[in-house]
């Protein structure tokens, strides 16, 4: 899996240098070049936290919220992938369709976008093929989704109590400290006997 992360981030790189390839041929594309930094720089880190920790910390702690969380993000993230290889104009990817344009336009510009296209559908088709082999070994490790819900719940249940007992200790500590400081700034008269 870190293999296929590890090429996701290349191919995110590389995207953004074809489009600034098809910017400088046709100045009509800076909305692609612009989007294509912005997916670098938002899908690299993004997948890495969201659907490759979890997958990690499913594995290690045989999890299976986490193996849930991992499948709902990836299956979005295969969504992306596939629209990434289609390459809609406009979207910031060098998929089939902005290669093709591309090709139309400048004939060595649309050859680099051709190659980044084959290089998001064989992204494309990684994420599936991995998809199906987290999930074959998902299936051998006994988890399920009823086994999810209840570590949500016992997760969120923990989390709360753990939330509530330290938000009481830190207000009784901030009363005890307003009422300390409020005796030095506004001390109480003497008592007369």
């Amino acid at each position: 899996m870190y293999n296929l992360w590890m090429f996701h981030a290349c191919t995110l790189f590389v995207n953004m240098f074809g489009c600034l390839a098809w910017f400088c041929v046709d100045t009509s594309h800076g909305v692609d070049f612009g989007l294509a930094m912005l997916w670098f720089l938002l899908f690299t880190p993004c997948s890495f936290v969201c659907w490759y920790r979890p997958l990690y910390g499913a594995f290690r702690s045989d999890s299976s919220f986490r193996f849930f969380v991992f499948f709902f993000i990836y299956i979005c993230q295969f969504g992306v992938h596939v629209l990434q290889s289609i390459g809609i104009v406009g979207w910031g990817t060098c998929g089939w369709i902005a290669a093709l344009t591309g090709l139309n336009n400048n004939i060595p510009v649309g050859i680099i976008m051709v190659l980044i296209s084959a290089l998001f559908t064989a992204l494309s088709v990684g994420s599936l093929i991995m998809f199906k082999k987290v999930h074959a070994l998902y299936r051998t490790t006994g988890a399920s989704f009823e086994k999810a819900q209840q570590e949500f719940a016992t997760g969120v249940i923990w989390l709360s109590a753990h939330i509530v007992e330290s938000s009481t200790k830190r207000l009784k500590m901030c009363s005890e400290c307003v009422g300390f400081h409020n005796s030095l700034l506004f001390p109480r008269p003497p008592v007369p006997l």
